[in-house]
């Protein structure tokens, strides 16, 4: 699956959340998940997948990444509950392209 995408990952639900840009979402949640880089998502344990959306270019992931980063908390917490109420952590639904390791 590759494919530009901007993606949010959280904590648990209403925790701590990261925003993101990839053009392999497998691959980056994998990495995140098994602690691959060191700095913020490793040290407040975010690892579920909570958002994503898929875009036509690595250009346009980027910059909605970036918008959604200049976002009020409140207008992100929204966006995930609209797309996916329960929190529930997305990887699942794109693991099949995940590495097997790295």
């Amino acid at each position: 699956m590759r494919q530009p995408c901007a993606y949010i990952m959280a904590s648990k639900r209403n925790g701590t959340i990261y925003v993101g840009a990839t053009s392999d979402l497998p691959s980056r949640v994998w990495k995140h998940r098994n602690g691959f880089y060191e700095g913020f998502t490793k040290r407040y344990g975010v690892q579920k997948l909570v958002w994503y959306e898929t875009h036509t270019t690595m250009q346009s992931a980027i910059l909605k990444e970036k918008q959604i980063k200049r976002w009020r908390r409140k207008w992100k917490m929204e966006l995930i509950q609209e797309e996916n109420p329960q929190w529930r952590d997305l990887y699942d639904e794109i693991s099949a392209y995940a590495p097997l390791s790295e």
